[in-house]
């Protein structure tokens, strides 16, 4: 349930949370918007951010929201597969078979490269993100704001 206010959140901010939550493995980070404040909360055992520096009750109050993983947002291997069909659609096969294996987008931007469509994706990728991004701080009452 959306808040009766929206909590402003600074748009880089929230788009760093993102990028961190979507790192490494699944589960590996999270991060946490609380409600009240618009203060950003950041977890990862692996990068040395522990429960330390964390409210009591994040996981047992509903005055915090979990930034999604890319792809809750639908900017993982789905935005890629798109891309690929719409810029370069002969290549799509190719593509999606790197999405069957570990390394694909490790894959997916070398072959971009070599098609000197690198830069193309990074634009695209950017203006879904902030799309995607646009539309769940609507649906969960956070005003996104520039600066």
């Amino acid at each position: 349930m959306a808040p009766t206010k929206a909590v402003p959140i600074n748009a880089a901010d929230l788009s760093n949370a993102v990028e961190f939550v979507s790192f490494g493995e699944p589960f590996e980070n999270s991060a946490y918007i609380c409600l009240d404040d618009g203060k950003i909360y950041w977890r990862s055992a692996s990068a040395g951010l522990e429960d330390e520096d964390l409210p009591e009750d994040l996981g047992s109050s509903d005055r915090y929201l979990e930034v999604p993983h890319k792809n809750d947002l639908d900017l993982g291997r789905r935005l890629a597969l798109a891309f690929v069909n719409k810029e370069l659609p002969d290549d799509a096969d190719t593509v999606a078979a790197f999405f069957r294996r570990r390394g694909a987008y490790r894959r997916f931007k070398e072959l971009l490269n070599a098609r000197g469509m690198l830069q193309q994706w990074f634009d695209f990728e950017s203006r879904a993100t902030e799309k995607a991004l646009r539309a769940w701080c609507e649906e969960n009452g956070i005003q996104l704001v520039d600066g």
